[in-house]
């Protein structure tokens, strides 16, 4: 049985995206998430067509967003020959329904697209199960908008028909699916955690943050290693763990999957175990792309899915790394701008608030121009130097 999620297809599908504008939300900021979601629609491989922006006090209950709105973009639809309409937010059963209903074409939000671009960005037997499993927990409550075809044989009011009696069996067969998934990813875990524990009691950092920061970037960088790294979102998807020296100082190093704003809750459930990585870490490196327009809430997104995942965090050392300084661009009302527009230096981005976060160490690097590694090398190299002479004392002289 097909989970039904090969949504994009290998021809650039023509999509509309939506989204709305609520509370003291900026329209600034409406417009930063829904060009996310734009980046979302063209790393599964659609084009981007329009964007659709409401300001609601909170979404319709039936439709997500207005008649109004429904009315303008449906005919937006059938003038320009769209194949997808995709939300920024996800929608409920029945809001799903009721919007294919009225613009007759495919209908995705946002936690399916994800879903979509997982699977196609999944190599490994674990990550493929990782993420068949989280789409079968996101299909089994919306069976029922699947067998829409088969309305014309329905029952009365209880809808007693061989539509209601395909969704049972259909539901049952997913159910036991995700038990089989489930049992399937125990197994890969106990697997993975005796990995884990050969690896000895080398010092373990893990390189953390919002998807396509330039984590990958960085492991290659310090591991003169080929990890897959390229600029779309979840480039990466399977943990990988490199070996590094730092001045004669072996250590772990993992590059976890990326974060994102409204991860699907399928999808942290199922990737639990590849964040192991983060929880046994005993260093975090928080990586942030100070270039992006909206870092400040990447920051805090990523902030708020480790304390989720890792009760240890506070307890361990903590590096922010700000990357991609070469393309960053302070906004006009910053302190410290300059008013000719030149580019902040160094020593000058050491001033600022970002190097003063609740962290034991910040730092500024372009991995991309191999601007200041040197600095993060140190840093990286004294906190596991530490961690190194507390677990094996007695080698201390080597150092």
């Amino acid at each position: 049985m097909s989970t039904g999620f090969s949504h994009i297809e290998s021809k650039a599908e023509h999509a509309v995206l939506i989204g709305v504008i609520t509370g003291d939300q900026t329209d600034e900021l409406a417009k930063e998430y829904i060009d996310e979601l734009a980046f979302l629609a063209e790393t599964s491989g659609a084009e981007t067509k329009r964007k659709f922006l409401q300001r609601v006090d909170r979404p319709n209950s039936k439709t997500y967003i207005g008649s109004g709105k429904i009315k303008e973009i449906k005919e937006y639809i059938d003038a320009n020959e769209v194949d997808v309409a995709i939300f920024d937010d996800e929608l409920s059963p029945s809001q799903l329904r009721n919007i294919e209903r009225a613009f007759e074409i495919k209908v995705l939000d946002r936690n399916n697209l994800i879903l979509d671009i997982f699977a196609s960005r999944a190599r490994t037997a674990h990550a493929k199960t990782q993420v068949e499993l989280a789409q079968y927990q996101y299909l089994l409550p919306r069976l029922t908008g699947m067998w829409t075809h088969l309305d014309r044989t329905k029952g009365g009011i209880g809808m007693r028909g061989p539509g209601e009696t395909q969704i049972e069996t259909d539901r049952r067969i997913i159910k036991e699916k995700i038990s089989l998934l489930k049992d399937k990813l125990k197994k890969i875990d106990k697997q993975m955690a005796v990995q884990r524990g050969n690896r000895g009691q080398l010092v373990r950092a893990a390189l953390v943050g919002y998807t396509n920061v330039g984590k990958s970037t960085i492991m290659n960088l310090l591991s003169k290693s080929e990890v897959f790294a390229e600029n779309k979102l979840f480039a990466t998807l399977d943990t990988t763990v490199r070996k590094v020296v730092i001045d004669n100082l072996p250590f772990l190093m993992s590059d976890t999957v990326g974060f994102i704003r409204k991860l699907p809750h399928q999808l942290i459930e199922s990737f639990k175990s590849t964040l192991d990585e983060v929880r046994e870490a005993d260093i975090l490196i928080h990586v942030v792309d100070i270039s992006h327009p909206n870092f400040e809430e990447q920051y805090e997104v990523v902030n708020e899915t480790i304390s989720e995942i890792d009760d240890e965090k506070k307890k361990k050392p903590h590096i922010v790394v700000f990357n991609k300084v070469d393309a960053y661009n302070p906004k006009p009302d910053e302190i410290g701008f300059h008013p000719d527009g030149k580019k902040f230096a160094l020593a000058e981005l050491k001033k600022t608030w970002m190097a003063k976060l609740n962290a034991d160490d910040c730092i500024f690097i372009s991995a991309q121009e191999k601007i200041n590694i040197e600095e993060f090398k140190q840093v990286l190299y004294d906190e596991a130097k530490a961690i190194f002479q507390i677990r094996y004392p007695y080698h201390n002289f080597l150092y």
